[in-house]
């Protein structure tokens, strides 16, 4: 008879850069079953609607996540914008969407190299974390920070990005991808890490389907499910599929993640070349009334953004789904029957972000 454990996994552990916290039921060194527990962090973030109004609210969202804070702020003005029906410039649509796909390979690299730190590949994840280097300078000098950027607001853009800057980004586009493809064909080719990968966490179309699994997580299983077919801000204009994988496994959501920086680079080189001339902002005026969920895509899947305003300066609500919420069930399932030593990666392959989901 096999001996069966519960082993505490986390919150801290010395390959997880998330406290995320796991009961792992084994048997012998074989995961049976693994029971998350929710609630590690608690910042009130949601509760802060009662203190700070709709405008300030703004700087708020960015904070529920450094990694893809841009697209906090994006989702939670696009849900005020659609409740006072306020037009934004196209040129503000497209500043939008370029920041947007900056922060999705700055999210991108970031895991890919904390993913070959877990494998124990140093070299890999210092070169990732050069690159992702590069995409922090192209934010620093566009909109004056490197992890809270402040630029979005409800009507627009607070800043604009010369033509000359434009270029810039465009050269370091080339520099990236050119690096990029190296890194990536060593990283794909060795074997340690398709025997680490490959055929482990398998989850496939239909339960990745039934628990509601969103982003790469969705499309490494061969779900094509992605918010910025819907068309908001400039995606409308820009031409791309969806990535994905039919596998299902570790190596499917890892093969997702990276051609996912690529299609940035290509969906950046488009919003560049079609950018218009014209204002960055639109005039708000007065309150907002009424409620609206916006749905937006950040790397690691669909974020959902409800607000509830009532005609004064304050919200009644505020509520924020993480794709990382909506990707726990999947994990859970693709960690039944895993060894132990899995763990971790497994856990990585979904690119957790903890402070997203508790905020």
């Amino acid at each position: 008879m096999s001996d069966r454990t519960i082993i505490p996994f986390g919150p801290q552990h010395p390959v997880l850069p998330e406290p995320i916290h796991l009961d792992l039921v084994l048997e012998d060194e074989t995961v049976v079953e693994a029971i998350p527990q929710i609630g590690y962090i608690h910042r009130g973030l949601e509760k802060l609607v009662e203190k700070k109004d709709f405008q300030q609210y703004t700087y708020v969202a960015e904070r529920i996540c450094g990694i893809c804070s841009f697209m906090h702020g994006m989702g939670y003005c696009m849900s005020i914008e659609s409740i006072m029906d306020v037009k934004i410039p196209d040129r503000a649509e497209y500043l939008r969407t370029i920041w947007a796909e900056l922060s999705r390979m700055h999210s991108h690299l970031l895991w890919l190299g904390l993913l070959a730190d877990a494998f124990g590949f140093e070299s890999l994840f210092m070169h990732s974390w050069r690159l992702r280097e590069q995409v922090l300078d192209v934010f620093e000098e566009t909109t004056g920070g490197r992890v809270i950027f402040s630029v979005c607001d409800i009507g627009g853009v607070r800043k604009d990005i010369s033509s000359e800057t434009l270029k810039k980004i465009n050269e370091t586009m080339n520099v990236i991808e050119k690096e990029l493809t190296e890194l990536t064909a060593v990283f794909f080719k060795d074997s340690s890490v398709k025997y680490r990968t490959k055929g482990v966490g398998v989850l496939s179309k239909q339960l990745a389907h039934d628990l509601g699994a969103v982003g790469p997580m969705a499309k490494a299983s061969g779900i094509p499910f992605d918010m910025r077919t819907q068309g908001y801000a400039a995606y409308k204009y820009l031409n791309f599929e969806p990535i994905i994988d039919t596998e299902g496994d570790s190596y499917a959501r890892t093969n997702v993640r990276i051609k996912e920086i690529f299609q940035s680079i290509d969906l950046i080189r488009q919003a560049i070349s079609l950018i218009p001339e014209g204002d960055i902002k639109t005039k708000v005026v007065g309150n907002p009334n009424g409620e609206y969920f916006t749905r937006v895509e950040q790397p690691r899947g669909e974020v959902i953004y409800y607000a509830k305003a009532n005609g004064t300066k304050f919200l009644d609500r505020v509520r924020v789904r993480t794709p990382t919420f909506a990707n726990v069930p999947a994990l859970l399932e693709t960690l039944k029957g895993c060894s132990l030593a899995d763990v971790p990666i497994l856990i990585l392959t979904i690119d957790p972000c903890i402070s997203c989901t508790e905020r």
